[in-house]
């Protein structure tokens, strides 16, 4: 079953990437951040013309939604590209000490170029750079340890840069999410859809339930991925069809047995379930 092609480029995004660019050669530093679901999806294809030179931390958010073993793989798999991933959980905070360290090494690192210039050291202007909802703004606020950016687990909170001090040292842009013009991966966009990390504007919520539906019984066999035999059998009580599995009829028997037989409302239950981290924690992408 294909699902709707899948687009989303907002007016204020393209605004955005206007006034990011105006702002890159003010930065040193470039701290991208992605999602531990789909890391692969969430990076942005022009991240390398952006960095262009500038030192580039990768911070991958919400590890606790993914399995210990998928954050292992991918470890190894960035690390192998030379690549170092700093894993962090900005809503509870774990792991952010470490990524504030980081900035901090590599602003140091900075100022001792200046200094052997004969210029003099000062905070390093960092950009914090990613998709949609994938937590930038949960981030800063941890660093500066409060509420300075408006954050939410949804797409298009942050509509304008802004700059935010972090003591004597860093300085950081909040900029909001970027998207490509255009997203010619299908398979990837789905993956934003299904993980919030795009406007809800841009899918059918049923259509991309029913490929999540899918996407679970392929992956379930694959170590890591955190998918348990039987997950939406525990769940709902309804269990996919053993032979030539129909989502359709799945989420059509689910919503008779829980939402009163309307299909839209247990699609969005089952996608709220999904990245509210009631089916547990999910790898959608693995390497």
């Amino acid at each position: 079953m294909s699902t709707p092609a899948i687009q989303w480029y907002p007016g204020h995004i393209a605004k955005a990437e206007q006034q990011l660019n105006q702002h890159l050669n003010k930065v040193d530093l470039v701290i991208e951040v992605r999602d531990a679901r789909i890391p692969l999806a969430t990076g942005h294809p022009r991240l390398q013309r952006w960095i262009n030179g500038k030192q580039h931390l990768l911070v991958i958010n919400r590890r606790d939604m993914v399995t210990k073993q998928a954050q292992q793989a991918w470890d190894q798999w960035f690390r192998q590209r030379g690549q170092t991933p700093w894993w962090c959980d900005a809503k509870a905070g774990t792991g952010v000490k470490q990524v504030q360290q980081a900035a901090i090494r590599a602003g140091e690192q900075l100022n001792e170029r200046r200094r052997s210039r004969g210029m003099r050291p000062r905070p390093v202007r960092a950009l914090t750079l990613g998709f949609p909802n994938v937590g930038k703004s949960a981030l800063i606020n941890r660093l500066v340890r409060q509420k300075v950016v408006d954050s939410a687990r949804r797409a298009g909170v942050t509509r304008t840069l802004r700059w935010v001090r972090l003591g004597q040292s860093l300085d950081l842009l909040d900029a909001p999410g970027v998207l490509p013009p255009r997203l010619d991966d299908q398979q990837a966009a789905l993956r934003l859809a299904l993980c919030d990390d795009i406007g809800q504007a841009a899918y059918d919520g049923e259509s991309v339930a029913l490929a999540f539906i899918t996407m679970l019984e392929t992956m379930a066999p694959q170590a890591g991925a955190g998918i348990s035999a039987g997950l939406l059998l525990q769940r709902y009580g309804i269990a996919p069809e053993q032979e030539q599995a129909d989502p359709s009829a799945w989420l059509s028997a689910a919503a008779e047995r829980h939402t009163s037989g309307q299909t839209e409302r247990m699609a969005q239950r089952l996608l709220d379930d999904f990245r509210r981290q009631v089916l547990g924690p999910i790898a959608l992408e693995l390497p």
